[in-house]
């Protein structure tokens, strides 16, 4: 059986960039250029409750890197590598396969290498830890409490499909079962708009991946900043597949899905041609959804239904 050296040697142990000491010492090395900052995040994936146990190996590999990435993305911050900590039940060469592809495809495609890590036996499940890192312009990070008054607030890509997707995977909506083919992928394969992200430092004022919900996560920068919000909801990026669902059950998966891993960022109006020509060129679908405004709290108006009493909570492990 291969033991955890060979384990690391066969699926983990990739080139390195050039001035970058990788995987096989006691610490990575890595350049940051002068004027910038070092950008660093984490998040870990359990097996069970962030993804199913069938799930295809290969987008495991993708997801698990996708949402941190996503977080530098926030943060304007330009990727520069990753660590990857993987605990395991046991050695399936074909799964580690699987998952490595997927991984490697992505951190090749955004400039984000893998430069270490850790592997360990797991009594129970799946536990996937991943630390990404990037440099952002000092001055120029995108902080969640940049957010000002008069800012138009944007969203990117579209919102929705995720949490439908997964309600559809644990049986809900029998209905339009069929829907799951056109949207599992939403869900299991995000595509964190990272280079659009970097773009925007400089140009937004603040950023928040959509992780837990908009408007719980727009709800953190609005707290961070001291400012209030009013979304328009017939201007939101509704999936265009959503429409066949319920009006309270589109609703929701809007407001309230997770998994999206899109931004929610703010800026003055005056930068709306220069966002958008940013989009046009990275590729990405760039939408304005509201203002912010003085005061406290997230006003949504032109709802089809009325919010609940917990119409602004979205994913929280210990709520």
């Amino acid at each position: 059986m291969a033991g955890e050296f060979d384990l690391i040697a066969r699926h983990f142990d990739w080139p390195a960039p050039a001035g970058t000491l990788g995987v096989g010492d006691d610490c990575a090395l890595l350049p940051v250029a002068s004027g910038h900052r070092l950008a660093i995040t984490t998040d870990l994936l359990v097996e069970g409750c962030h993804f199913f146990s069938g799930v295809d190996p290969q987008a495991l590999g993708h997801k698990a890197l996708a949402v941190n990435v996503s977080d530098l993305a926030a943060m304007g911050a330009r990727p520069l590598g990753c660590l990857l900590g993987l605990s395991l039940p046991g050695v399936d060469d074909d799964w580690l396969a699987g998952f490595a592809r997927g991984f490697r495809a992505l951190a090749d495609g955004v400039g984000c290498p893998l430069i270490g890590g850790d592997t360990t036996r797991s009594p129970q499940g799946i536990v996937i830890s991943v630390t990404a890192m990037g440099e952002v312009a000092v001055d120029a990070e995108l902080r969640r409490s940049g957010a000002r008054p008069g800012d138009d607030i944007w969203v990117t890509g579209t919102l929705g499909a995720p949490h439908v997707a997964l309600e559809l995977l644990q049986g809900r909506h029998p209905s339009h079962a069929a829907l799951l083919e056109s949207l599992q992928a939403m869900l299991e394969w995000p595509q964190p708009p990272v280079a659009f992200g970097t773009a925007l430092a400089g140009v937004a004022h603040a950023a928040i991946d959509i992780s837990d919900g908009l408007l719980q996560d727009l709800g953190h920068v609005l707290k961070a900043s001291g400012c209030a919000a009013e979304i328009e909801y017939s201007r939101l990026p509704v999936h265009e597949r959503l429409g066949v669902l319920d009006a309270a059950v589109v609703q929701r998966a809007v407001l309230n899905g997770g998994d999206v891993y899109q931004l929610c960022f703010t800026a003055a109006p005056l930068a709306g041609p220069v966002i958008e020509a940013l989009a046009a060129r990275h590729g990405i679908r760039a939408t304005r959804v509201g203002r912010v405004l003085p005061g406290q709290g997230v006003r949504v108006s032109g709802c089809p239904l009325p919010l609940g009493g917990d119409g602004y909570a979205g994913f929280d492990h210990f709520g």
